[in-house]
């Protein structure tokens, strides 16, 4: 079969329990919730998994130098072509881009905001903090979503605004564990309006009522986005919304966790508690079906190349598997096991 056949299958059962096994010994919550997830979400979501994993693994422990990163934009084109290299996680990623029709572009802007991070890089403005998490996370949103099925230019660009609003939210629990570790994520020009000098900050990261300003700031700017995306969860299969809905609003509690604790992210770091996960959850099935649509609005600047590489893309007749349906139950039904589970991990 010609290896532009898009009904080709790349990787192995054996290739599948690889991929598998890279989850469970990375993150054994995430490996005991995913198992009762449908095999047609399961699989592709393992094999992106262990793709990007393998991403994170060039940048923490090789360093991201440029030819570890050339060595894995090379295997990641390979397998975009139908040609991937002998060994389970790029076949399964292989078949997972095809299947899915996965534009290239996509995980591409996965691999240079990883390489971004590798080189240290800072960023002026909210508008380059954007562009950043666009690559690291709106690639993330656009990519599941295509598993989902979903190729809507409006779902896909409300999915972006919710991948930002999560990195935003990250960063802003983050700053002082990134500060500790020699990074600094806030916009550099929030920074110097607050009268903040980033050196003398990096080296005595404190919550002065300044960096407390620049953190409320940002968090501000990521309910923004978590609003925005909200109307995109009509756009998804409906038994989908449930899941989704709890995902926004559990890490938009992690940013109230910051701003009840004075916006102070340095001296501790945010968690939600399970029982206020379940809270959540439990909210977000009664609310998913009420989530009304509205009218589409474009992709923000720093996302529009990711919805736009969608557009361009190709596209095959796409069957939605069968079994679709039964993708939120599943994720409702274990979320109590999840935190459970998670709660041992960290005994363990």
């Amino acid at each position: 079969m010609p290896a532009s056949s898009p009904s080709r299958l790349y990787a192995t059962p054996n290739d599948h329990r690889e991929c598998r096994a890279a989850i469970r010994v990375g993150s054994r919550s995430f490996f005991a919730a995913s198992r009762l997830l449908p095999a047609h979400v399961r699989r592709p979501a393992f094999a992106l998994y262990a793709f990007c994993r393998l991403s994170d693994d060039v940048v923490d422990l090789e360093g991201g130098s440029a030819p570890a990163l050339a060595r894995l934009s090379h295997r990641l084109q390979r397998a975009h072509r139908g040609q991937p290299l002998p060994n389970a996680a790029d076949r399964a990623l292989a078949e997972t881009l095809r299947t899915h029709a996965i534009p290239l572009e996509i995980p591409e802007a996965l691999l240079e905001g990883l390489a971004w991070d590798a080189q240290g890089r800072r960023y002026e403005t909210l508008e380059d903090l954007n562009a950043y998490a666009a690559r690291v996370a709106g690639t993330v949103g656009v990519m599941m979503t295509l598993i989902m099925g979903v190729r809507d230019a409006n779902a896909l660009a409300r999915a972006c605004d919710l991948g930002a609003a999560m990195q935003l939210t990250n960063i802003a629990r983050d700053v002082g564990e990134d500060a500790r570790a020699g990074r600094i994520y806030l916009p550099l020009s929030w920074l110097n309006e607050a009268g903040i000098d980033v050196a003398r900050f990096l080296a005595d990261p404190t919550p002065t009522p300044a960096i407390r300003l620049v953190v409320a700031r940002l968090l501000d700017e990521a309910r923004r986005l978590y609003a925005d995306a909200r109307a995109g969860i009509a756009e998804l299969p409906r038994a989908c919304r449930p899941a989704i809905l709890a995902a926004a609003s559990i890490y938009a509690e992690i940013g109230r966790e910051v701003a009840s604790a004075g916006f102070d992210s340095i001296t501790r770091r945010a968690r939600v508690s399970g029982a206020r996960k379940l809270s959540l959850l439990a909210h977000a099935v009664a609310a998913a079906p009420m989530i009304a649509r509205a009218a589409p609005t474009p992709a923000t600047s720093a996302n529009a190349f990711l919805v736009e590489a969608v557009a361009a893309h190709p596209l095959r007749p796409y069957q939605r598997p069968r079994g679709f349906s039964a993708l939120a139950a599943p994720f409702v039904r274990t979320l109590d096991l999840f935190e459970r589970l998670e709660r041992a991990e960290i005994l363990d």
